[in-house]
């Protein structure tokens, strides 16, 4: 809580889109400035909560752009202006996003391009948050930390008791395992991970118990 008893930031995160991927919604209650980390569908209710809690969304960041994270993304950019971020690395990705909804059997939403590229260290748009480049499920994956408020934002590098998938092309377990190890495991152990499927868990819970990567 800051000096005026306002919380210091707004989160929330819940699954969307066919595969349930978990959309989490980021924003500063005093300037209003809000991102959205991974808009896989649902485009609508991602809106009707920045609508209700009065924020203005700014930027639409993704960790990596397998379709289950990216098929609203155009929506709400056509519906807020919000730019689009992404790591270079993961444009192959992003432009076969009609080809990834014909694997799945899933429909086919047209995305624009990304605005901007995401770099490792680059800071957010709000609440102090600061991308890490963090490589191994896709050679662009990334997660977002928010150091003050021990929280991050980890998509499908790590899971609680798992790590994200490497089979995929541009998957690499050696660099998954470095990522989770030297870049993840450095952070705050007391700090809630919030995972791109599934339950939420902490840093210091899978340091000591994830059958993956431990230390």
């Amino acid at each position: 809580m800051n000096d005026n008893s306002q919380p210091a930031l707004f989160f929330e995160s819940f699954p969307v889109g066919p595969l349930q991927c978990n959309c989490a919604i980021i924003g500063d209650p005093v300037s209003k400035k809000a991102m959205v980390i991974d808009p896989g569908g649902e485009a609508e209710r991602i809106l009707t909560v920045l609508s209700e809690q009065g924020l203005r969304l700014v930027n639409i960041i993704h960790t990596h752009a397998h379709l289950d994270h990216i098929l609203a993304a155009g929506e709400l950019k056509a519906a807020t202006g919000a730019s689009i971020h992404l790591h270079k690395s993961d444009k192959m990705w992003w432009d076969m996003v009609e080809e990834q909804c014909r694997m799945f059997g899933i429909p086919y939403q047209p995305l624009p391009d990304p605005d901007f590229w995401l770099h490792d260290d680059e800071a957010l748009c709000c609440c102090d948050g600061v991308a890490m480049h963090t490589p191994g499920h896709t050679e662009g994956s990334m997660s977002f930390w928010f150091a003050p408020h021990k929280l991050l934002v980890a998509g499908d590098t790590l899971f609680k008791q798992s790590i994200g998938r490497t089979d995929l092309p541009g998957g690499d377990f050696k660099q998954i395992e470095k990522s989770i190890r030297e870049r993840i495991y450095s952070l705050d152990p007391d700090a809630t991970v919030i995972t791109g499927h599934g339950p939420s868990t902490t840093i210091g819970a899978e340091m000591n118990a994830n059958p993956f990567v431990t230390l």
